[in-house]
């Protein structure tokens, strides 16, 4: 997952529509009061002075954010201001590059801010990211809504075929006029205000969201005090469990939750009342009544994208949000997933008979349910495969997956080597910076790793940045990787499950697409793509992590460095498709869900949020007992908080890219460099400079097709599900 794109406009964009919002709306005059408080003495006032332009975390406090957030969003209105007064014809430089070059102290801060919120927050970050996100939203507003700036830009949208600009900038100028109109640049006055209006709502009612998940997540966790209730779980997670229990000051063993709705514990532990009430916790999380409850939340906010959308000139919030990405519309969005939906569930069926079975077999005298499925499905699991998680974690230690796998597959690929650095400040204990080198030996970026959970950290695992890259701005990506991998008792070995192994390949195919930018415009480079294909670049390199001679060099025993036995490797191998229905059709029934929330009409009453969930999985045949949405909508913060909305099928249509990709890489010799180097040439270094689907097209010769992510995915001719 990307939490933030490189853009420079785009960020504004993201951070309006979801991520930092918040409550009373303050004015955005560009004489805004908090600046007043800002001066030498604030780390952000100049660039940083570190390697690459690191922040210096060891120099920021937590009062330092709020005045510099607010002095960069003046410094860019008076440039913005000036841009749009500017006497002069509107030119290419005058205007469109003028406005790349603006906001840079805002880029500094917001970079910093939104990282450590995201991943080590506290009560004091969380208030001021309550106080500042309005200003955040009306600031975007001041900017796309701007009636002499929009005139500008259309002047030279119109004359654009005459202007004789380079391919990358012509791209920049049609990107940047259809973001204006997108946002409503188009729209009259009295609409405007109404605009800005909901904007400020929806900013308010998204961080609410954020606040309370936060809170509901951490308050939501299993505590018990009889250590039999753990039976089945080993005993460095049993003293892992001990210490959170220390850590929170309470008695027992807590088990903290992670942001889905199934729970990694399920797994192993053998009291069905135990895994009951773990599930339970999970699913009900923000649904106990109490302030942290998130239903009324979500029911408005999806009203007020609905109303959003309408006065913007849309049918829905899902047919707005697709304008821009290669979906275009929802229908198509719809018609892919409602086709994978019946090949999904009927492998989750078969699935779910294998487990019954099992169940039968031990005399359980009981139907299988949500909270029993991964319990079980781990006993056909070695039962058919001959697999055990506690056999294979000894492999998996994670800092040498990161070094002799990860870094090793990119060494592969695209030449890369890396270098641990411990003169660059991080914002936690646990975070580690390496510096990337080219294959000719030059620099390339920072890269940060944060992969340990924590209660103060956002749930799941994402890639954003500190620095995106830009030729105009001579910068060079510093980017971070971020996720919730559980961090063992001291002095205990950071062992993980494979699947953990695929999420730390996931994120880095992310930083990747970071790193590799080679775009002039900041607009344009990096991650500042579609929702809908984003994620193709981090899905295709899952693909490193199973293939045999990356996967020979970082599966090794963490006491001995022996390699994994050949039959332990094959089997695993063997087993890369199993419980793919199940997963497939989890993550079907969330992405269908986001659609159905903001396919929602402007005039739709409020929904009651359980009762619209269970229509719509209904309906779209997905309402699977024993399957519960990846996400259930009170915590789905991808889409109320995290910028997916309308977008979450996005994972389901970059598997459909990265699937493809992959089975080309494979046609053309696998994993090389010849392979490599091209790849990074036509797509991971282009960002947004050319049409994304002529993109991938010049460099697979074709279009992408579903053929092979059916296959591979175990959906058709799988020969598994017996």
């Amino acid at each position: 997952m990307t939490n933030l794109n490189h853009s420079k406009f785009r960020k504004i964009v993201f951070l309006m529509s979801n991520l930092i919002t918040t409550a009373a709306f303050v004015s955005t005059n560009p004489k805004l009061a908090a600046a007043a408080d800002f001066g030498p003495s604030n780390p952000f006032y100049a660039s940083s002075s570190l390697p690459f332009e690191a922040p210096p975390f060891d120099k920021i406090k937590d009062e330092d954010y709020q005045p510099a957030i607010e002095a960069g969003m003046a410094q860019q209105q008076a440039e913005i201001q000036a841009i749009a007064d500017n006497p002069e014809p509107p030119t290419f430089e005058n205007t469109i590059v003028a406005m790349e070059k603006s906001g840079r102290l805002f880029d500094r801060v917001m970079s910093a801010f939104f990282g450590v919120t995201g991943a080590n927050t506290n009560d004091e970050l969380q208030k001021i990211k309550t106080i500042e996100a309005p200003k955040i939203a009306a600031h975007g507003d001041f900017i796309f809504l701007n009636a002499k700036l929009f005139a500008r830009v259309s002047a030279i949208y119109k004359q654009r075929a005459s202007l004789k600009l380079s391919p990358e900038a012509l791209r920049l100028v049609e990107h940047d006029y259809d973001q204006f109109v997108h946002a409503g640049a188009n729209l009259s006055e009295i609409d405007k205000t109404q605009l800005k209006k909901l904007n400020e709502e929806i900013s308010t009612l998204s961080n609410t969201f954020n606040t309370k998940l936060l809170d509901a997540t951490k308050a939501a966790a299993f505590i018990t005090t009889d250590k039999a209730a753990l039976a089945g779980l080993s005993e460095a997670k049993i003293a892992a469990a001990a210490q959170d229990a220390k850590d929170r000051k309470v008695e027992g063993y807590v088990i903290s939750l992670q942001n889905t709705t199934q729970q990694p514990d399920l797994q192993s532990l053998t009291n069905r009342e135990t895994r009951k009430a773990l599930f339970e916790h999970s699913w009900n999380r923000a649904e106990r009544g109490d302030g942290n409850d998130t239903r009324d939340t979500i029911a408005r906010l999806a009203q007020l994208r609905a109303q959003k959308a309408k006065l913007l000139g849309f049918s829905s919030f899902a047919a707005w949000k697709l304008e821009d990405q290669m979906a275009k519309k929802p229908e198509a969005a719809l018609k892919f997933m409602d086709a994978i939906v019946p090949a999904a569930t009927a492998k989750a069926a078969r699935e779910a008979a294998d487990n019954q079975a099992v169940i039968d077999s031990q005399k359980g005298g009981f139907k299988i349910e949500a909270y029993d499925w991964q319990f079980y499905s781990e006993q056909v699991r070695k039962a058919r495969y001959d697999i055990d998680d506690a056999q294979v974690k000894p492999y998996f230690e994670i800092d040498n997956v990161l070094q002799n796998g990860v870094f090793y597959a990119a060494n592969q690929l695209y030449g890369l080597t890396f270098k641990e650095r411990h003169d660059i400040p991080v914002y936690q204990p646990d975070v580690r910076v390496f510096e990337v080198f080219d294959a000719d030996g030059k620099h390339l970026a920072l890269f940060y790793v944060d992969y340990f959970k924590r209660d103060n950290k956002n749930g799941g695992a994402w890639m954003s940045d500190f620095v995106g890259q830009s030729r105009l701005l001579n910068k060079t990506p510093v980017v971070i990787n971020v996720a919730n991998l559980p961090k063992p008792a001291a002095g205990e070995p950071a062992l993980i499950t494979f699947t953990d192994v695929v999420t730390m390949f996931h994120e880095f195919g992310h930083a990747l697409h970071g790193m590799f930018s080679d775009a002039e415009y900041p607009t344009l480079a990096g991650t500042s793509t579609a929702r809908d294909f984003v994620e193709f670049p981090s899905q295709f390199n899952e693909h490193w992590a199973l293939y045999p001679s990356t996967f020979a060099h970082y599966a090794r025993h963490y006491k001995t460095g022996v390699p994994m036995p050949e039959a332990l490797a094959a089997r695993i191998r063997k087993a890369d498709t199993f419980n793919k229905g199940y997963s497939m059709t989890e993550l079907l029934a969330a992405a269908e869900l986001d659609m159905q929330w903001h396919a929602l009409p402007a005039d739709a009453p409020l929904q009651d949020p359980d009762e619209f969930e269970q229509k719509a999985l209904t309906k779209t045949k997905l309402n699977v007992s024993y399957v519960p949405p990846r996400y259930r909508s009170s915590y789905f913060s991808h889409i109320f908080e995290g910028g997916y909305s309308a977008g979450y099928y996005a994972y389901l249509w970059t598997e459909m890219l990265a699937d493809d990709a992959y089975q080309g890489f494979v046609e053309q010799g696998g994993l090389s460099r010849a392979n490599g180097d091209r790849f990074r040439k036509m797509i991971l270094s282009r960002g947004n400079t050319e049409d994304l689907a002529k993109m991938y097209e010049n460099w697979r010769g074709h279009a992408p097709t579903s053929k092979a992510m059916l296959k591979n995915r175990g959906l058709v001719d799988d020969g598994q599900s017996k």
